[in-house]
């Protein structure tokens, strides 16, 4: 039996478990910056260069299969998984938001190629894949689910839900049975608390960013540590860019982060580290008062939020009200 496995970033060590032919671990972040358009994503997908024009696609990550060698290369997934004969498509996507969302992205995709979608099968991924050892990982009963046509419109309904231009749809999802996608609810309420709050003005990382260097947690190291937030939607380049704005504002948060940072390329990633690794952190008198939930973050800087394809702006934002589940125009 051919067996692949989709997987996240967070599931490379899959790859060395020896539990299927090939693992293709996605690479796409859909939580923070512009969401890939349709286009893009189908050509990752479809290996497809000139349409869609993507720097990577699937199977760049993918290495020679035991049972195919190298036939994937070049090849749309679909297609291969059709013309070599995958008899099983495992997915494996652990419960973090990033996650989730490739969850859903991925079963819209294959709906719609019925020959492929037959072939799937959920694994219940209820712990941590990134941070699994993959001895651990070879032996591990996993849970296994068929997907019925229920879960594809679920994860339909949701991905869309993710991809309008406000959060509304996505807090409607809260209610609503979602079947066997059990880990999407808690991950939809992860990336609502993650708009800004109808009293600070921040979201639940900017604020935990606050409490620990107010706290005395001053080292970017140590701050972007997994773990360290007690969150789990951004990765650390992600809490660099929530550091950047609270540091970089008319009325910063923050004080001690290095200068540099605010003119470097976001492709430099060697001197980016640096200059997060050299800074110092402390809370300036706006930074304490908006913790101590005296002042309102959005009253003296700008926001510029995205949620799934749109920037949301101080103009055109929706705070996340998490005591109400309500969502409030400004």
């Amino acid at each position: 039996m051919k067996r692949v496995i989709l997987t996240s970033s967070s599931g490379v060590g899959l790859a060395h478990a020896n539990r299927a032919d090939m693992v293709v671990p996605l690479i796409f972040r859909f939580v923070l910056g512009v969401l890939p358009n349709a286009h893009h994503l189908d050509a990752y997908l479809e290996g497809d260069s000139v349409r869609g024009n993507p720097a990577v696609m699937w199977f760049d990550l993918v290495g020679r299969s035991s049972q195919t060698g190298l036939a994937h290369k070049g090849a749309g997934l679909v297609w291969f998984c059709k013309t070599y004969g995958v008899d099983l498509i495992e997915l494996w996507f652990d419960p973090e938001p990033n996650s989730q969302l490739q969850l859903i992205w991925m079963l819209d995709y294959l709906r719609s190629h019925p020959t492929v979608a037959e072939r799937l099968k959920l694994r219940f991924v209820d712990f941590d894949l990134r941070g699994a050892d993959p001895a651990e990982l070879r032996h591990r009963d996993v849970r296994q689910f068929n997907i019925a046509e229920s879960d594809f419109a679920i994860a339909g309904m949701a991905w869309e839900a993710y991809r309008a231009p406000t959060p509304e749809l996505c807090a409607g999802l809260l209610d609503r049975p979602l079947g066997k996608l059990s880990f999407l609810k808690p991950a939809m309420e992860d990336l609502l608390s993650e708009l800004p709050s109808p009293v600070m003005g921040l979201g639940a990382t900017e604020m935990r960013l606050l409490e620990l260097i107010a706290s005395g947690h001053n080292r970017t190291d140590e701050l972007f540590r997994p773990g360290t937030l007690g969150a789990r939607v951004f990765d650390p380049w992600e809490l660099g860019t929530l550091l950047e704005g609270l540091a970089f504002g008319p009325a910063p948060a923050v004080a001690g982060l290095d200068g540099k940072l605010a003119t470097l390329d976001r492709d430099n990633a060697r001197s980016r580290n640096a200059a997060f690794r050299s800074s110092r952190l402390s809370l300036t008198e706006f930074g304490k008062a908006v913790l101590e939930a005296r002042e309102d973050f959005r009253r003296l800087n700008p926001i510029r939020r995205w949620w799934g394809g749109t920037l949301l702006t101080n103009e055109r934002l929706w705070r996340w009200d998490a005591q109400g589940r309500s969502l409030v125009a400004p």
